[in-house]
């Protein structure tokens, strides 16, 4: 079977979406899939080779197609994003036309709507729904596509919207557990990234931001307000001016001293931050995207990590997490989300619990078996 993956973005890329386009791909392959990846030239920062870059396998090929890059100043470089990927886009799609494939697969609309006028056996796999896209969404219909949904709440949206229920699959996200099968004590994990001993070190990994959306950060500040002083507050990722605004923010809070910003990290070493910490916290508000559309990839992160979780109760959460895994709260509620952390930390034994139960769990949700049930369902 030969399936091509289009990306009509770049890669790499430090954010998330190309982590899971690497690791699916990979996936893809080992279950036998003779695998493309194809995605746009675009002027890089990263200058590391894709596959060392996500420390993947070389057992599939990554391929750019040439399209022209170009920036505008200021605030006009909103219309030349919009200008890139509408030609970067025809550009995968005129040159796919030529090429024979079993299915086409790709997380980008535009260049799936455009081989929709020529091929056969696209695969949509969507991480979001917007009204926006219902002009593309009414031709995926119309051409009968194979959805993959990341969550129920997404694939419930686009059967409402028209989508035939036995045409959408719900994949969740996954993680590798290899990359988590380290060894290491908290203690020798703090020594190696000389974060403090004789602290309780809560954990937020990831960005600050979706798509100009909060995520609970400012939640998780209240919340540590409330919390003894003994309690410091790491996080990991984030872009340099969320990065700066957060600081900002925890001046102004009188939390500077018991807040660390780690700032962005190789992937590699996500494993090691997620063993040195006591609690991991997902602060996620109840806004639409993350209450029903997300699948975010620190979850499976966290729960392979085997350290204790408090997050806020959401449906996407829940489609994962309940109360034997992790300690879910009230959102949008920062008294909420410290007692959460102090119901872990009064009771050691109920946190081992909960840890043991979320890595027992994530054992599903892995690269792997996300891709073999995707190729079950697209071959059916």
């Amino acid at each position: 079977m030969k399936l091509i993956y289009i990306v009509n973005q770049r890669l790499p890329i430090e954010k998330a979406y190309g982590l899971q386009v690497a690791k699916m791909s990979e996936a893809f392959a080992d279950c036998g899939a003779d695998v493309v990846l194809i995605a746009p030239t675009r002027r890089d920062p990263i200058k590391q080779d894709f596959f060392t870059f996500y420390s993947i396998r070389r057992n599939f090929l990554f391929k750019r197609l040439f399209s022209p890059d170009f920036y505008f100043p200021g605030e006009l470089d909103k219309i030349a994003v919009v200008i890139k990927s509408f030609i970067s886009a025809s550009v995968l799609a005129l040159y796919l036309v030529f090429v024979k494939a079993d299915f086409i697969y790709s997380r980008d609309e535009l260049p799936l709507f455009f081989l929709s006028f020529f091929k056969k056996k696209l695969i949509f796999e969507v991480h979001r729904f917007s009204p926006k896209r219902r002009f593309f969404y009414r031709r995926f219909i119309n051409q009968n596509f194979k959805v993959i949904t990341i969550s129920q709440g997404l694939k419930d949206e686009f059967v409402k919207f028209g989508f035939k229920p036995n045409n959408i699959l719900v994949a969740h996200d996954g993680v590798d557990l290899e990359e988590f099968d380290m060894g290491l004590s908290k203690e020798e994990a703090r020594k190696k990234l000389g974060l403090p001993q004789n602290k309780i070190l809560l954990g937020y990994v990831g960005q600050f931001k979706t798509m100009g959306m909060e995520k609970g950060i400012d939640l998780a500040f209240e919340a540590l307000r409330r919390l003894p002083e003994n309690i410091v507050l790491v996080l990991v990722g984030g872009e340099e001016k969320d990065i700066k605004f957060y600081k900002d923010l925890s001046r102004d809070k009188n939390l500077d001293q018991r807040i660390i910003f780690i700032g962005r990290v190789r992937h590699d070493l996500i494993p090691t931050y997620l063993r040195s910490f006591d609690i991991l916290i997902m602060p996620f508000p109840n806004i639409r995207h993350y209450a029903f559309y997300m699948s975010p990839l620190k979850l499976f992160e966290y729960m392979a990590s085997r350290r204790p979780i408090v997050a806020t109760d959401l449906p996407s959460i829940r489609e994962v997490l309940n109360e034997e895994s992790s300690v879910l709260v009230k959102s949008d509620d920062s008294q909420a989300f410290a007692e959460g952390a102090k119901k872990i930390l009064d009771n050691p034994r109920l946190a081992g619990k909960i840890s043991e139960k979320a890595f027992e769990d994530v054992k599903n949700y892995t690269w792997q078996k996300r891709a073999e049930k995707i190729v079950e369902f697209i071959k059916r």
